[in-house]
């Protein structure tokens, strides 16, 4: 069944391996949560008041074996592989099937491992897996144009600029615009006839 499916899921990378949330995750995840609090809480949208509860981890559990079991979104823990610690968590959301073969991309990572080139290496494996094993075509991201670390890894990920949203998402209890960025599987953008 679903839990089956969430299971077998594994994307490595060098460093990494990317896999759905277990039950068992819920002392990781809630330990990088509380001490990257200070760190994520200016790019996040407002945490629930129960956001680190063992309630709130269990529904988020759940909810990423149903999103993999329907294919509406690839909820993925990163774990260091050289000693399986959670360093952050990247899903591709949203996901639409038909002519848009699209999904959006968002990600975190805890403050201690931040600039070592985790992320990187997470977005450009989920990125490969969206082409080539869910067959998407189009992968957006957004962030906050502020945000210079996370627009320079989606620069770095092969992602191009393409414009700029107003009060797109709430970003810790207020309205903000964000930057645009999409990866595509054929991307000419740039390029001519002769190139």
């Amino acid at each position: 069944m679903l839990s089956r499916v969430h299971r077998k899921l594994r994307v490595e990378t060098d460093r990494l391996t990317l896999r759905a949330p277990l039950h068992s995750d819920f002392n990781a995840w809630t330990g990088l949560r509380r001490t990257s609090e200070a760190f994520l809480t200016p790019w996040e949208p407002a945490w629930a008041h129960d956001h680190l509860s063992r309630r709130a981890f269990t529904n988020r559990v759940y909810w990423a074996q149903r999103s993999i079991g329907t294919g509406t979104a690839l909820p993925l823990f990163m774990l260091r592989r050289a000693d399986n610690v959670l360093v952050g968590a990247i899903t591709l959301d949203n996901i639409r099937r038909g002519p848009a073969q699209a999904g959006t991309l968002g990600y975190w990572v805890g403050e201690s491992f931040a600039r070592q080139g985790y992320m990187r290496e997470a977005i450009e494996a989920v990125v490969h897996h969206a082409y080539h094993r869910m067959d998407l075509s189009r992968i957006e991201a957004a962030c906050l144009p502020e945000n210079r670390a996370s627009r320079a890894v989606l620069e770095k990920s092969g992602f191009k600029y393409e414009g700029v949203a107003q009060s797109y998402l709430q970003i810790n209890g207020r309205w903000r615009t964000h930057v645009l960025y999409a990866a595509l599987r054929s991307d000419r953008r740039g390029r001519t006839d002769t190139g």
